[in-house]
């Protein structure tokens, strides 16, 4: 199963609109979802500052700022039909 993660913080509407378009895409398309709150750590504040939200799946950076939910869904469905 793939993994998401998301590198956002509280209080910030654009990561909030990501997360509600990855928990839809979630419903129908099951991946494990990790919200890391970026305040909480020194260096992941410093190095993501103003670019949240980012999205990562498995462990590669797709998504900044915006999440697409057509694209996101071709980004986490790529290889899975494939053999």
């Amino acid at each position: 199963m793939k993994e998401v993660v998301v590198y956002s913080k509280e209080g910030c509407c654009l990561c909030e609109e990501a997360l509600k378009v990855l928990r839809k895409v979630q419903a129908s398309c099951p991946f494990i979802l990790r919200e890391v709150n970026i305040v909480e750590d020194r260096n992941l504040l410093e190095k993501f500052k103003e670019e949240i939200p980012v999205v990562y799946i498995d462990s590669r950076k797709a998504f900044k700022y915006r999440v697409e939910e057509r694209k996101f869904i071709d980004q986490l469905t790529r290889g899975v039909n494939q053999k």
